[in-house]
């Protein structure tokens, strides 16, 4: 095995160590067994920062350095990982000892870990950066901080509070594997968020908006999306002041565009990630060319999107990334995969090999995960409807993978009513089933939207920037957990 020396330098001025002292480490992990096992070592190293201005002051800042190394062999369904934060030789190779004697310890099958043809792509670019956002100078992110604060408080009166944050992070990530790989991919990524109080009497309410992506700093003040975000932040908080409460019931329920798709994401996305069907635990398990859902819907995970959150060149074993259609007109067509279980079901590669940090192992998971386009407007989805809810926002939601049973809160939600969208309502819970309810898709808009990039997933916990999205869409005979 020799790896290609490709990125050679860039190695050695972050980490210190050259491609033969990764060749080492990689005999050492492998013991001699190069055609019965697989080796891999991800090496990680950069920096993030963040803000938090809230009551008219910079509350709170942080910076975080972050280096280290993980040391994973694979040989058939034996897994061993160890990591050092300490990135030598010495403790590489103590990595390695660590991850050989973990497999040598556990039973198991041995299939080889196969290389495929789809591992063997070029890394994409979607996130070319000349200024790191972490660089920026510190004034110029508090000045944001301040100037989306004086805007949300202006937007009316009883705006009582103003919390604005601001995250950057970059990082460098280094793969090498035992195929002969050495991938360099350099991740930007940015975060802003604003929240506010309103307040009437006795009446307290909030409301919220946020952006970002995988892109320099200055995106954010592209167009005033900053300021944007304040906007929207205090007008959702003034809005639902008026609100009143939401009716309870079975009733047709149309989800709008864009950050509505976390519904997806929950109650679908996760389901269709490959461990969870290699275990035979998900509620998609076993049922590839079977019909899943209404034949309007197709379900995507694309991690190619250029600037987005949830997209990389290469996934964290240096696969690059894929647009996987996962549901097809309704009908499974396959699961998102890391390069373990793709060999254990003998599948290809879809670039959705993902982990935290170097101190975590990869597993499946999602990129940007969303429903597709379909044909209808959005207009003629809502005049559709004679009574039913119309939900823009959602807050926090449980999921159980097994069943695909969902519970979640609409933040954002509305009567429609003869046709119309008419008062604004508050306290909506959506409970169901993802499977069942995809089967009840009835109209599908032609508005598909990704989230503003503020998504985040957590797995195992593990958590990883995500994206969701979906057009507007109108589902039958969904039980609203309310209080009228």
């Amino acid at each position: 095995m020799h790896l290609q020396t490709t990125g050679s330098q860039i190695l050695e001025k972050l980490f210190g160590v050259t491609v033969s002292h990764l060749e080492a480490v990689m005999d050492i992990a492998l013991n001699g067994r190069h055609d019965h096992a697989y080796c891999d070592i991800f090496l990680q190293c950069g920096s993030s920062e963040s803000l938090g201005f809230d009551e008219g002051i910079l509350k709170s800042t942080s910076k975080t350095l972050v280096k280290g190394a993980g040391v994973r062999v694979i040989m058939g369904d034996r897994v061993g990982y160890s990591f050092t934060d300490n990135v030598n030789v010495t403790s590489l190779k103590k990595a390695a000892k660590i991850a050989r004697a973990i497999i040598e310890y556990n039973s198991g099958n041995t299939t080889v870990c196969a290389d495929t043809p789809a591992d063997r792509k070029a890394p994409h670019n979607l996130y070319g950066i000349s200024v790191s956002p972490v660089s920026v100078p510190r004034r110029d992110k508090l000045s944001l901080l301040m100037q989306a604060d004086i805007e949300a408080r202006k937007f009316d009166a009883r705006i009582k509070n103003v919390s604005v944050s601001l995250g950057t992070q970059d990082e460098t990530v280094i793969i090498a594997t035992s195929f002969g790989d050495l991938i360099v991919d350099r991740r930007p990524l940015v975060r802003f968020n604003v929240s506010c109080l309103a307040e009437d009497g006795t009446r307290r309410e909030t409301g919220s908006s946020g952006g970002g992506g995988r892109h320099e700093f200055g995106v954010l003040k592209d167009n005033d999306t900053y300021l944007d975000h304040a906007r929207i932040a205090a007008r959702d908080a003034i809005s639902l002041l008026t609100a009143t409460p939401a009716p309870a019931g079975e009733m047709t329920v149309v989800l709008g565009s864009g950050w509505p798709g976390v519904l997806i994401h929950e109650a679908v996305g996760h389901g269709l990630e490959g461990d969870f069907n290699r275990k035979g635990i998900s509620a998609f398990s076993g049922m590839i060319g079977q019909k899943v859902a209404s034949e309007l819907c197709t379900v995507i995970d694309d991690g190619t999107m250029a600037g987005r959150r949830g997209s990389l060149n290469v996934d964290d074993e240096g696969t690059p990334t894929r647009r996987n259609v996962l549901i097809e007109k309704g009908v499974l067509k396959g699961y998102m995969q890391d390069r373990l279980n793709a060999t254990l079901m003998n599948v290809a590669l879809t670039g959705n090999g993902r982990r935290e940090d170097y101190r975590c192992a990869p597993m499946p998971r999602m990129t940007n995960t969303f429903l597709d386009n379909g044909d209808s407007t959005p207009e003629e989805i809502i005049a559709s409807v004679k009574r039913g809810l119309y939900a823009t926002t959602f807050g926090g939601g449980q999921v159980d993978i097994t069943s695909g049973s969902f519970t979640f809160s609409a933040t954002g939600a509305f009567l429609i009513e003869d046709g119309k969208i008419t008062r604004q309502v508050k306290g909506a819970t959506l409970i169901g089933n993802g499977p069942k309810a995809l089967h009840k898709v009835t109209m599908v808009g032609n508005d598909m939207d990704l989230d503003r990039g503020i998504g985040s997933c957590g797995k195992n916990g593990q958590s990883i920037p995500a994206g969701v999205g979906q057009p507007t869409i109108r589902i039958e005979d969904v039980v609203v957990g309310g209080s009228n």
